[in-house]
């Protein structure tokens, strides 16, 4: 895959203007607050017996998201670990859900908790009924009732994420001010939106070749993965409300959040990647307003970033920071 974006000493400096809605905050207050004012409370299973597993316990977790509604997530931990433990939230990429318990064994292997996140509709244990007004929509998530704001598949998912935060404090074992948001591609976005809608509340952020960065310039150069299937839906089914979409889509993208977000964070991008260029997720990275803000650059990858050599650099990253797990 040959390099199709900005050379490097571009990117380091790519900071676009970029103004969020000016209803932005009051959009996420009100979305939030609705979600919140249902009274459900998070609901845990034991169930490490199915999975044959000797050195970690796994919970079946149900708790509520967009409007109440249950998301399902693994609580995967280091059985008789002494608690309450660092926990770290995974959101998903693209078209993938929480997946089984087995395939989440790094982070309890290094002594965190690990809560992964389904994702509604893309998972298969939380469904996402959907909103809108009937318009039409090509294949995947990212036209589902792109018509507003109100009615975007994103502002269910972001707020389901956002909920994942919330549920730490009904989780037995967790401690809710060592709160690590992680996830690569879709699951980066996420967890950037997250950083952005929670504040202090969360300790770091691992952004892996994060999407849902820079919407507009996505758009227009990114040639594989889900990007273009918002260049389709304008090219067939409404070419004549461009301004229209990218004014819902600057309600969910990811520098606006990256503006709002404090947390230390560690980013990752690949520099020949084709799914999320490199100058979308400079675009957040330059954004970021806290100032531990750090970038691993991997020049020769592809969406895939730095596949296996990056899970222990992140790990290396949260111990400088204080953030491992007591011994």
């Amino acid at each position: 895959m040959p390099l199709t974006d900005f050379g490097l000493d571009e990117l380091t400096r790519y900071r676009p203007e970029s103004p969020a809605p000016k209803d932005f905050d009051a959009f996420w207050q009100r979305t939030l607050a609705e979600a919140r004012s249902h009274d459900e409370t998070a609901k845990t299973e034991r169930v490490t017996s199915q999975h044959l597993l000797r050195t970690v316990d796994i919970d079946d977790v149900r708790f509520p998201g967009w409007r109440g509604e249950p998301v399902a997530a693994w609580l995967v931990r280091p059985r008789d670990a002494a608690g309450p433990l660092p926990v770290v939230i995974t959101y998903n990429g693209y078209s993938g859900g929480r997946s089984l318990p087995t395939d989440h064994l790094f982070w309890p292997a290094a002594g965190y908790a690990q809560l992964v996140v389904d994702s509604r509709g893309q998972g298969h244990d939380t469904p996402d009924r959907g909103e809108g007004d009937g318009t039409q929509w090509v294949k995947g998530f990212m036209t589902r009732g792109i018509e507003s704001p109100d009615h975007y598949y994103y502002r269910r998912l972001m707020t389901d994420c956002v909920r994942a935060v919330d549920a730490v404090a009904q989780l037995p074992g967790l401690d809710p001010q060592r709160i690590v948001l992680a996830g690569g591609s879709q699951g980066g976005g996420l967890a950037l939106a997250v950083a952005g809608l929670t504040g202090d509340r969360v300790a770091a952020v691992l952004a892996d070749v994060p999407f849902l960065c820079h919407f507009r310039r996505a758009v227009q150069i990114s040639g594989e993965g889900p990007y273009p299937e918002i260049a389709e839906y304008l090219r067939w089914h409404s070419r004549h409300r461009v301004a229209e979409t990218f004014t819902t889509l600057d309600y969910f993208d990811g520098v606006h959040f990256a503006q709002r977000a404090t947390a230390p964070a560690l980013f990752s991008v690949g520099l020949m990647d084709p799914v999320c260029p490199p100058s979308t997720v400079y675009a957040a990275f330059n954004h970021y307003a806290g100032q531990d803000r750090t970038m691993t650059v991997w020049p020769f990858a592809d969406h895939g970033g730095g596949c296996g050599s990056n899970p222990p650099a992140q790990l290396a990253w949260l111990h400088r920071r204080g953030l491992a797990p007591e011994v």
